[in-house]
């Protein structure tokens, strides 16, 4: 795959040109969590994976809900990701090879995307779900070695700035792209589409192109090899080698495994809610699709504000107190969602979410970087365990919600207890004890 983009190997510090480079993976990769995870494909997906026997569709043989097939095939994603990426990022780590894992990763995700091009009915539906899944994995894993730039591109002063303003560039990116789907879609005819489906459906392909086409920027931008590593051996086994070194450094650094499963029960309720609010302005409030993406919307556009603003915070006052606050807020948006009882409640509650979504995702991702040991160069290594915890949160936060809500019968109640994982994540957040997030002196 070196062929396919050009390379660098020279890097300095604060360059703005590589700095640049590396906020346009967030710009490109954030179409596909926006349109594929939470706008459009959900309603195309509802619309047509359906029978004469209504939800109830066959896969592979088995009759099954298309929503629970639908959630089965996004956590059977994250479980695939947190099995391989491990191993892989060791790989990368010690061959250099960071850019190419990325890369590979990249073409898997945006391909899938472009995929779903040819989802046309429930017949289809084995194909659809297959798409889905490795978009998945492909978003995923490209996210821990993008991630692991972070600390080879910047100084640490710039961690919570620059991770912020990447967060911010993917959420303008994304309703970009999204308000310009919307249009061809409500359009169709006129731009010569046959029927709304054709226009969906070519919408997923403009999200695969989007995707790899702005991907060329940031690949052509970032370092291929930064350390100089060399190749000696069986890369697999080196692979393995690295996985235990750093494995090591976790269980000798307190407070780097305290943040660690801090952020798996905190980021749990954060990705839940994300996944799940479209669902839970359906079932419960029922409210029209055209509704629930005007909140989506709102969701991308305050999450901007909100990464810039936290990132600001976080500078005067430190990451762990900015966390702290945050989670804080996201509690009381458990508690506002269980009595939510009309729409414009629930845009205000969508304001709130996106303040706070912009900065938690942007200080998490900063303050991990800040916490890993100085002088560290395996960075993959280091994210890998970051971004298993990421995807393992996000399965056992929604199979809580979705059991919750099968028990009690009332969505209410699942995201009430959602509020319950935060509290969780903010008593262990509250126990780590590291200078680099408490208060900046660089």
């Amino acid at each position: 795959m070196g062929g396919f983009f050009i390379m660098d190997t020279a890097i300095k510090l604060n360059n703005p040109k590589v700095v640049r480079a590396w906020y346009m993976y967030d710009w490109a990769n954030s179409v596909y969590s926006l349109v594929i995870t939470s706008a459009i494909f959900p309603i195309y997906y509802k619309s047509i994976a359906v029978s004469d026997q209504g939800d109830l569709v066959t896969f592979l043989g088995f009759e099954i809900n298309n929503s629970v097939l639908y959630s089965y095939s996004l956590s059977f994603s994250f479980l695939v990701v947190a099995a391989i990426l491990p191993l892989l990022s060791g790989m990368a780590d010690y061959g250099g090879k960071k850019k190419s894992f990325m890369k590979m990763f990249v073409l898997i995700g945006s391909a899938s995307c472009a995929g779903l091009l040819f989802f046309k009915d429930v017949s289809f539906l084995e194909w659809g779900i297959f798409c889905n899944i490795m978009a998945s994995i492909g978003y995923s894993g490209s996210l821990v070695f993008y991630d692991a730039y972070l600390p080879e591109i910047v100084t640490k002063d710039r961690y919570d700035s620059v991770s912020a303003k990447g967060y911010s560039m993917g959420y303008y990116g994304g309703v970009i792209l999204l308000v310009s789907l919307l249009v061809m879609i409500t359009f169709h005819s006129s731009l010569g589409f046959a029927n709304e489906g054709d226009a969906v459906r070519f919408s997923f392909l403009i999200v695969g192109l989007w995707w790899i086409g702005f991907s060329v920027i940031t690949f052509n931008g970032l370092p291929n090899n930064p350390y100089n590593r060399k190749v000696e051996g069986s890369i697999l086994v080196k692979g393995y080698q690295e996985l235990l070194v750093v494995w090591k450094s976790f269980r000798e650094s307190p407070a780097l495994k305290r943040y660690v499963l801090s952020y798996f029960f905190f980021n749990m309720g954060v990705q839940t809610i994300m996944y799940l609010a479209t669902l839970f302005g359906t079932d419960v409030l029922h409210l029209d699709s055209s509704k629930l993406i005007i909140t989506i919307l709102i969701i991308q556009l305050v999450a901007a504000l909100g990464a810039y603003l936290f990132a600001r915070f976080s500078g005067n006052y430190g990451n762990k107190l900015t966390l702290l606050i945050m989670i804080g807020i996201w509690i009381g948006v458990c508690v506002g969602a269980y009595f939510i009882t009309t729409e414009y409640e629930f845009y205000a509650l969508a304001f709130v979410v996106g303040l706070i979504m912009g900065g938690i995702q942007s200080l998490s991702r900063a303050t991990y970087t800040k916490l890993i040991p100085k002088n560290t160069i395996d960075h993959a290594s280091y994210f890998s365990f970051f971004d298993v915890t990421f995807n393992l949160s996000i399965v056992v936060g929604t199979f809580s919600f979705g059991l919750i809500n099968q028990i009690s019968g009332s969505m209410r109640n699942s995201a009430l207890m959602l509020a319950i994982f935060f509290i969780i994540g903010m008593f262990l957040l509250s126990t780590v004890k590291s200078k680099s997030i408490t208060r900046e002196s660089y």
